[in-house]
């Protein structure tokens, strides 16, 4: 078996940060009225700027699989060049179409050889399941150099017009025409980029590398039902009817296609079952926590980093704030690319050193999984 490593690593980032006060001047007021919920999202999750690839008018600048394709190409050099790619994976919570996959669009706009291509399925875990597939591949000695990425185009599902029919729908039923918390939360919380990064079978010649020692992943689904939910609607026995089965009506009645999240399952669920697998895996891989030099969590919100920090404590395995490398402040959540982003800035602006061991979580609150990546500096 082959040794693995993230030896590039990029990012971009569409049109200019975007603050907390200038938000709804971008998202809309649904029913023309400023959201009740805002403030307090905003004040638990620490968020104090996102990037949004789309204007004030609403007119978007960059697809999700754009933006990809923007960091995946600063990846590339004369020593690396798009014809030495021999397997592209490719993330996204929110990819620009159902067919073709988000692999296939990513490919096409780096007009890449033919080669295999690989979409995940799923929210947040699918950019560290696109490394987790080039890492089996090239640990088993079948590919050479892989490129990954995570991107996200959330935000413009959450612009007030996508929003509006359901809101008139109450007016005419004479019902509160404020939307449930479920859909008006995550208008707060998302932000849009890409991250990206190169593996390959050999360490850079000069400078750092970053070696893969293990990937593990997990899904709850069997135990926990659906907490976020995109193109569905839950109902009262937490079962989901996706898009295809309900009338074009109702697509707008109950903003179908906005993404949605069921925050009490969320609050109950994601910390306690994240905190078990990590156990697990700590023992399994008799990792020493103390030698970990960063912990990166993809957090969706500063809310969770004490609760994160508690549990871990109470399992006996502990992780002292000082570890702790987030970017959620300044950059927003980026969902599936958010681990990209984290490394990304750690690996580029000097703050590793050879022999540093870095520990990535990344939750994901769909159908609650879970992905872990151990890396060491090189």
């Amino acid at each position: 078996m082959k040794e693995v490593y993230i030896n590039r690593i990029s990012n971009f980032f569409p049109n200019e940060p975007v603050s907390n006060e200038e938000m709804e001047s971008y998202l809309g007021m649904i029913g023309n009225a400023p959201s009740k919920s805002k403030s307090i999202v905003l004040r638990n999750n620490g968020i104090k700027r996102r990037f949004y690839s789309f204007d004030k008018s609403g007119k978007s600048t960059h697809t999700s699989a754009q933006m990809a394709a923007l960091a995946i190409e600063k990846l590339f050099d004369e020593k690396v060049k798009k014809e030495d790619i021999d397997f592209l994976a490719c993330g996204s919570s929110t990819p620009d179409s159902i067919l073709p996959s988000h692999a296939s669009l990513v490919h096409g706009e780096l007009k890449l050889k033919p080669v295999e291509i690989l979409a995940p399925g799923g929210s947040c875990c699918t950019g560290i399941q696109s490394i987790l597939f080039a890492y089996l591949y090239i640990k088993m000695g079948m590919k050479k150099n892989a490129i990954t990425s995570g991107s996200e185009k959330p935000s413009q599902l959450m612009l007030a017009r996508n929003f509006q029919p359901e809101s008139d729908n109450h007016l005419r039923l004479e019902q509160n025409p404020i939307i449930a918390f479920e859909k008006d939360f995550l208008r707060w919380m998302l932000s849009d980029g890409a991250g990206a990064a190169l593996l390959q079978d050999k360490p850079n010649e000069n400078g750092l590398s970053l070696r893969i020692d293990w990937i593990e992943s997990r899904s709850y689904a069997g135990d926990v039902d659906t907490c976020m939910y995109y193109g569905s609607r839950k109902n009262s026995d937490g079962k989901l009817e996706g898009w295809a089965v309900l009338e074009p009506q109702e697509w707008l009645n109950d903003s179908v296609f906005s993404m949605k999240q069921d925050t009490k399952l969320l609050a109950e669920n994601i910390v306690p079952l994240g905190g078990k697998f990590l156990k697990e895996l700590v023992d399994k891989h008799e990792l020493d926590i103390q030698s970990i030099k960063y912990f990166c969590p993809h957090l969706s919100s500063g809310f969770f980093k004490q609760k994160i920090y508690d549990e871990l404590q109470k399992l006996g395995i502990e992780i002292t704030y000082d570890k702790w490398f987030t970017n959620l402040e300044y950059v927003g959540n980026l969902g599936c690319a958010s681990i990209f982003i984290m490394i990304e800035e750690l690996f580029n602006t000097g703050k590793i050193n050879k022999g540093d061991k870095i520990l990535c979580m990344v939750p994901e609150s769909a159908r609650f999984s879970y992905a872990y990546m151990l890396l060491t500096a090189v």
